[in-house]
């Protein structure tokens, strides 16, 4: 029978395996940091956002509002504040914890 041989290369494989993921995890994984700051920055430049400025401002605004973000290279925050969206609107649109969470309170 094959089985006491398909059962010793089972067990090397999943040994190989263990060694190789704790290889990985202490030379790659480990001391890993995010950038918090280049985050948030690439998080407020992410012109996708803009859907939930949507109920605030309407859906012709914000869409006017990410054409000219888009045109501009500048983030949605800076021409909306433009377009005269106030600031606590834009805070509680833009609360880029709450849309990756899902829109569940934080």
């Amino acid at each position: 029978m094959r089985v006491p041989l398909i059962a010793r290369n089972l067990l090397e494989s999943i040994q190989l395996l263990t060694a190789k993921a704790k290889l990985f995890a202490e030379k790659c994984v480990s001391g890993i940091e995010a950038n918090l700051e280049g985050c948030e920055r690439s998080a407020e430049s992410t012109l996708a956002v803009a859907t939930a400025l949507n109920p605030y401002i309407g859906y012709d605004r914000a869409s006017e509002i990410v054409k000219d973000a888009a045109s501009s290279g500048r983030t949605l925050r800076e021409v909306a504040r433009e377009h005269g969206v106030e600031e606590d609107v834009l805070d509680a649109a833009l609360d880029l914890r709450k849309i990756a969470a899902g829109n569940q309170a934080t």
